[in-house]
C-alpha cells in the first residue's frame, strides 16, 4: 500500500546469502550475479538503503524515497548485527571491539567508533544459510551482537578479524526500531511507512 502523503513505497527485505544489494550489475565480467529484483516486483525507482555485501544476510530496507534513504544511512540510526565468529571469542576481544579497533578503509587506517558488543549465550534462531558455513569438526565458533552507528565497507568483518576472530556468518537483525523478527531469507514485506526513527 502506498504511503498516503507522498505516494512513496517502502519495503523490508531479508536479503539472502549470495545476492548483491542492488538491482543492476555494474560488473562486466561476471553477469551471473543475483540481484534484488529477482526476489520481488519492486517499483522501478526503488533503491536499497545502505548495503549488505554478497556474503552477508539479513535486514535490508528499500524505498522510493531518497530523503528517507539519507536519514537511515546517517550515523543517528543504529544497525545491529549478529556475527558468527571463528573460535570462542574472549572477553578481552569483546572489550576491544567495544572501545574501537583499527581497520583499513580505502587504503588508510581507521579507528572504529565505540559501540555496543556482547557475546550471545545461545545460538540465534536464524534460517539455515544457503551455503553451509563449515563442518563443526573444524573447531568451535561463537556468536556476538555488534551494534554500529557507522557503516564502513565490510566493517563488522574487518573488526572481528582485527581482534583475531574472523567472521564466518554475518546477519543484520535490526535497523533503528525495525527488527528482522521471524522473517525468512528472501521474504519481502511492503509497508505503508517506516516507523519513526
Amino acid at each position: 500500500m502506498e504511503q498516503s502523503n507522498n505516494l512513496h513505497q517502502h519495503f523490508i527485505l531479508f536479503k539472502p546469502f549470495g545476492y548483491l544489494s542492488q538491482f543492476i550489475s555494474k560488473q562486466t565480467k561476471r553477469t551471473n550475479k543475483k540481484m534484488l529484483g529477482e526476489l520481488f516486483p519492486f517499483p522501478s525507482e526503488t533503491m536499497a538503503i545502505g548495503r549488505l555485501d554478497e556474503t552477508s544476510e539479513g535486514l535490508l530496507l528499500l524505498t522510493t524515497d531518497g530523503k528517507m534513504s539519507e536519514l537511515i544511512r546517517s550515523n543517528h540510526i543504529e544497525k545491529e548485527y549478529y556475527a558468527q565468529v571463528d573460535g570462542e571469542i574472549t572477553s578481552e576481544a569483546i572489550e576491544n571491539l567495544k572501545n574501537g579497533v583499527e581497520i583499513g578503509f580505502e587504503g588508510i587506517k581507521y579507528i572504529t567508533n565505540s559501540c555496543a558488543v556482547f557475546k550471545l549465550n545461545e545460538i540465534p534462531t536464524l534460517p539455515k544459510r544457503a551455503k553451509k558455513i563449515r563442518d563443526d569438526r573444524h573447531g568451535a565458533t561463537s556468536w556476538v551482537s555488534i551494534t554500529l552507528t557507522e557503516g564502513k565497507f565490510r566493517q563488522v568483518r574487518k573488526m572481528t578479524a582485527a581482534v583475531g576472530f574472523p567472521t564466518l556468518r554475518l546477519v543484520r537483525v535490526r535497523i533503528g526500531n525495525i527488527h528482522l523478527n521471524n522473517m525468512k531469507a528472501g521474504d519481502v514485506k511492503k509497508i505503508d511507512e517506516f516507523l519513526k526513527f
